[in-house]
């Protein structure tokens, strides 16, 4: 890992040289660019190797992996050319390390990784479809370049408060972002999203500037670990930046709809006044529920200041399960500013890095 990770770039563009050189067939799962789905495929496997000694969290991994690859169209059949293509990249950028011990330590692996993803992908087929057809049924533009989507899915679809979607358009193909649900489950079953058009970003700006009640998406099917557990009753100190309130919100309907008198303290970062699109409806629920506190924060995410003062102003939170969700920049300093302010590393949860990496654009 050492050797390949400086040359990452090299070893990811000679992997699909191979792949599409060896299996033409398997180009058509694959968006027509690649420029932003081109390492993702790699990165997953080279992930899921660094955590083969850690059975939880890798069995985990590679079970969300199995059950997202089959919007895909991914068979069994395809995971053997996908082993070989690795192969092939490995023992051409790591060359100096690479033997036949290391060699069949990686068809080891990359056997263990295949099997979980296909034995997941196949216990998910007997219970959920690959992907859902889901209708816009309103679109409320709340900025510039954030708009409020509501969809109904063509059937049920069951997912937690604080999970994620994926989603893809009509205008661009084979390329799926993730994007939190901004509501608990609802009775009429519709789902709600935030989305933020950044720049250059085809999905984003699609559902934001293109998209209009009618059109249809895509949705994949519901991943994320970021929700609350309901056998206890610690406070919930929440931290939301940006549309990551929408996964806040969904937690804190989740709490309400328990009946649950917990405390939940959000509090809600943002870089400008407008960019608190959400505010009104945070102080309405805090009006509803004795037991919410919500604080605006204006404050920057990559190099925060005010937020972390406000946190630890607030605090002690020990006794307090943590839930961070906003842009990368947020989440990794967040982390340390609740482990500063007391919450133990097994008490702070938010989604991947990996997948907010994924869903930026």
């Amino acid at each position: 890992m050492a050797e390949v990770g400086p040359v990452a770039d090299k070893v990811t563009s000679y992997f699909y040289a191979l792949l599409f050189m060896r299996h033409p067939d398997l180009r058509m799962l694959f968006p027509a660019s690649m420029d932003t789905q081109r390492d993702r495929l790699l990165r997953a496997l080279l992930t899921a190797a660094e955590n083969i000694d850690n059975t939880e969290v890798l069995v985990a991994y590679l079970k969300n992996l199995g059950r997202g690859h089959r919007k895909y169209g991914t068979e069994p059949e395809h995971y053997p050319a996908v082993g070989e293509a690795l192969i092939g990249s490995l023992s051409r950028y790591a060359s100096s390390s690479w033997s036949e011990e290391t060699e069949a330590a990686w068809v080891r692996a990359y056997t263990t990784i295949s099997q979980v993803m296909i034995d997941a992908a196949a216990e998910d087929e007997l219970r959920a479809p690959a992907w859902w057809f889901g209708e816009i049924v309103s679109h409320e533009l709340r900025t510039s370049d954030i708009a409020v989507l509501t969809v109904r899915p063509d059937q049920p679809y069951p997912f937690l408060a604080g999970q994620y979607a994926s989603l893809e358009t009509p205008w661009w193909p084979r390329i799926w972002r993730h994007y939190s649900f901004a509501s608990a489950p609802r009775p009429d079953g519709l789902l709600t999203f935030h989305v933020k058009a950044v720049s250059a970003g085809w999905v984003s700006n699609a559902l934001v500037h293109r998209a209009r009640p009618g059109d249809t998406v895509r949705l994949g099917p519901p991943a994320g670990t970021m929700t609350v557990d309901h056998s206890n009753d610690n406070g919930l100190l929440c931290l939301g930046g940006g549309t990551g309130i929408a996964p806040i919100k969904a937690l804190v309907e989740d709490v309400a709809e328990h009946g649950a008198r917990r405390s939940v303290e959000v509090f809600y970062g943002a870089r400008t006044d407008h960019d608190l699109y959400d505010v009104d409806t945070m102080l309405r629920l805090q009006q509803s529920h004795p037991w919410l506190s919500v604080r605006p924060v204006i404050d920057s995410f990559d190099q925060p200041g005010r937020l972390p003062d406000a946190v630890r102003q607030f605090g002690p939170w020990h006794d307090f399960d943590a839930y961070l969700a906003g842009p990368p920049g947020m989440i990794r300093n967040g982390v340390q500013v609740l482990r500063g302010a007391g919450v133990p590393q097994d008490r702070i949860r938010h989604d991947s890095l990996e997948e907010l990496v994924a869903a930026a654009d």
